[in-house]
């Protein structure tokens, strides 16, 4: 038996093929993402695990974490070279020189990032500065006579020497106490990462978690109180779309007279970016939540008219004249004709039409006061938090298909004869639609079938 083939023009797949190609669609895009986020050959950046204060003061400096360039990295490290020979050869040439404490204390507490991530840090003494002070200058010894050996990642050699030339001088002095003489800074320290928005599927896992689970600080919403204010503005305002645009539609894909009348200015008001209308919108009702539905009213609803309309003209025109020669009204088209058999692709419309409500969400939740789920991605993206700013963004897009699969399962159940084998006519729709059950006006329009009239042979 020869196999299908996978390319055939205007014929679907077997089950089982569409069901893994879509599972692939799916697991291709993420694989991509880890190969970019774990391979190193890929990576373009450094993310920074130790750091140390620049030569120039007038230089920003940088903190654990950040992301610098491949080749920025040496430069760097060499630029803080220079700093430490500086200060050897200060005291070569001076033993007894002196400089500051509080220099000294900063240097000191660069090795935070290695004990926070290796657990050698505990709550208590986290609590206040000068516990962690403490804390931070017994790593020092352990790691200058080998007691402490980092399992999260390694110091270099570089840096275990400048440990030991340092504790050298901290050795000499009780823990706490203020250090003259002048440490050597550590040598900037990193590891291949991808760049700063590209953040690791494992850190965005990570990051989400704490954003749902952990207590919001300085009184911030819930994320789940995001969520449901950003849920209230997207189908708010579809909702109040569907409500004017729908009849409005309909009745233009139905009668020449409203379409002539709307769909010019609606094909003419559709090219105007929804956006530009945000301070009228924030003048009219003001900046919470009743400006944010408005937007997304009518970035949406212009298109629901004209799209409505238009698949209120596919409608087979025989259906129209067949009724209109029985003697329907226009009001017997309406219920009994056009709706019937416009109904099936409306759905879908309306399904396209929800999707395109959710694309004005951001900009919706930025005008007036900044709420819901873009409010959290404006703030953290400025902060430029993107390990934080994915998992939204996928929830949004989690939620707006898991929606769309929802309704067009439903649709299965409510338009059974779209999705029957060999899709039936929109005449045997119509006929499916009137003779649903419970229908009193079919029953009672429907005739009783005269007795049949008996043969002459059987009258005989």
């Amino acid at each position: 038996m020869t196999k299908e083939p996978w390319l055939m023009v205007r014929r679907e797949l077997s089950s089982h093929r569409a069901r893994w190609i879509m599972v692939g669609s799916f697991l291709l895009p993420i694989a991509m993402w880890c190969v970019f986020a774990y391979v190193p050959f890929f990576h373009g950046d450094y993310k920074l695990l130790i750091t140390a204060e620049r030569a120039d003061p007038a230089m920003a400096n940088f903190v654990d974490g950040d992301r610098v360039a491949k080749d920025y990295l040496p430069g760097y490290a060499e630029e803080v070279r220079g700093v430490n020979a500086g200060i050897v050869a200060q005291l070569e040439a001076d033993p007894a020189t002196t400089g500051s404490s509080r220099t000294n204390l900063k240097r000191l507490r660069r090795i935070e990032p290695l004990a926070d991530a290796n657990g050698w840090l505990t709550a208590e003494d986290e609590a206040s500065t000068r516990a962690l002070d403490l804390a931070l200058f017994e790593v020092w010894g352990g790691l200058a006579d080998g007691s402490l050996v980092s399992s999260a990642w390694p110091l270099s050699d570089e840096n275990l020497e400048i440990v030991r030339a340092n504790w050298e001088v901290m050795g000499e002095h009780e823990p706490g106490a203020p250090i003259k003489t002048p440490l050597l800074n550590l040598i900037p320290q990193g590891v291949s990462a991808t760049p700063v928005f590209l953040p690791a599927p494992h850190e965005c896992i990570a990051a989400a978690w704490d954003d749902f689970t952990a207590e919001p600080a300085n009184n911030q919403p819930y994320m789940y109180e995001r969520l449901l204010s950003s849920l209230r503005v997207v189908f708010g305002g579809f909702l109040m779309a569907a409500i004017i645009g729908l009849p409005i539609g309909v009745l233009c894909g139905s009668y020449d007279l409203f379409s002539k009348m709307v769909e010019p200015f609606t094909d003419f008001f559709r090219y105007m970016p929804a956006p530009t209308f945000s301070l009228l919108l924030v003048a009219a009702f003001g900046v919470e939540g009743a400006p944010k539905i408005a937007l997304v009213f009518i970035g949406t609803v212009p298109h629901m008219i004209l799209m409505i309309a238009n698949t209120t003209r596919l409608l087979d025109r025989n259906l129209i004249e067949a009724a209109q020669t029985l003697g329907a009204d226009r009001g017997t088209l309406m219920s009994r004709v056009i709706m019937p058999g416009i109904i099936p692709n409306v759905y879908t419309d309306l399904r396209v039409l929800l999707g395109w409500a959710w694309t004005w969400l951001v900009i919706a939740e930025l005008i007036g006061t900044k709420t819901g789920l873009t409010a959290f991605i404006d703030t953290q993206g400025d902060r430029r938090n993107f390990d934080r700013v994915f998992p939204v963004i996928i929830m949004i897009g989690v939620i707006g298909f898991t929606t769309d699969q929802t309704l067009q399962a439903l649709a299965r159940v409510l338009f059974p004869w779209e999705y029957t084998q060999g899709k039936q006519s929109w005449l045997n729709a119509i006929a499916f639609w009137r003779k649903r059950p419970g229908n009193p006006r079919e029953q009672a329009t429907t005739p009783t079938p005269a007795a049949p009239t008996p043969s002459p042979s059987t009258a005989s």
